[in-house]
């Protein structure tokens, strides 16, 4: 950690005495299960780095012990009523005092060498935004695996992230508005075209990590089964107007024992 910083979130609880360098934002709707192992690698993850750093958890209406877990844990706590990922994503950047921006999803675990990767791309002045290759874990039907090798070959083609690890410069965010809360699902996409378009008028690039990937669950392969999945996919890419809909993006707001 820098000089001018005692102590930041994840790491005691304790605020840095200025204002952090990069900003961690984790939307979370009941994540007890799991948000406690994602604090604990940012806390790790983190350790080493250069750059000061908060991390932040958007409490997305939890009826579970999230937002214990995060202030347990040093985080600082956002509750946003609205259940829809954009909006606790949004939420969470509003509070967000850092020049850089990172968001995390709550099962998702990013690496030292994948924080430094990101942070040093920002840094250059070259970037303005960017993600990484999934690597998911459990993954036991060869479908979900050559979903995941198609999903990322796209995303470094057409410069797309997903939506479970984005990095960007408070800058470039502000500037395209945040993410789109016009649709339930699929806002990192939208985001990701109107930051490579900001960034290409800037002479900046939008740019996904090739190298590391970043570790993210595969729990909904799991809860999901494989013919659920190409109703999902078949449904967006056939009526994008889906992407607007509660209902029909159930998908991404269900666990398996509640209904949409």
């Amino acid at each position: 950690m820098v000089a001018d910083v005692q102590k930041c979130p994840g790491l005691g609880g304790l605020m840095p005495k200025a204002t952090p360098q990069v900003s961690l934002v984790i939307p979370a709707w009941n994540e007890a299960e799991l948000l406690g192992r994602t604090l604990d690698n940012l806390r790790q993850a983190c350790d080493g780095l250069s750059a000061s750093y908060e991390i932040i958890v958007v409490d997305n209406d939890s009826d579970d012990d999230t937002p214990d877990i995060a202030r347990a844990a040093g985080a600082v706590v956002v509750h946003e009523p609205v259940r829809r990922i954009a909006r606790a994503r949004n939420a969470g950047a509003k509070v967000a005092r850092g020049h850089w921006l990172i968001f995390v999803d709550a099962d998702t675990w990013p690496s030292r060498a994948l924080l430094r990767a990101s942070l040093d791309a920002l840094a250059s002045g070259e970037v303005c935004a960017g993600g990484a290759r999934l690597e998911f874990d459990h993954l036991e039907y060869g479908f979900y695996r050559l979903g995941s090798r198609f999903w990322n070959g796209l995303s470094l083609r057409l410069g797309l992230v997903a939506g479970c690890y984005v990095f960007c410069t408070r800058e470039a965010f502000q500037a395209v508005g945040g993410f789109s809360e016009k649709v339930y699902a699929g806002e990192e996409v939208f985001l990701s075209r109107r930051l490579k378009g900001w960034g290409r008028r800037r002479g900046q690039r939008f740019y996904v990590l090739p190298e590391p990937t970043v570790r993210t669950s595969g729990r909904k392969a799991q809860w999901f089964s494989p013919w659920q999945h190409f109703l999902v996919t078949a449904t967006v890419l056939l009526v994008p107007f889906a992407l607007r809909s509660r209902r029909l993006t159930w998908f991404w707001y269900r666990r398996p024992t509640q209904k949409p």
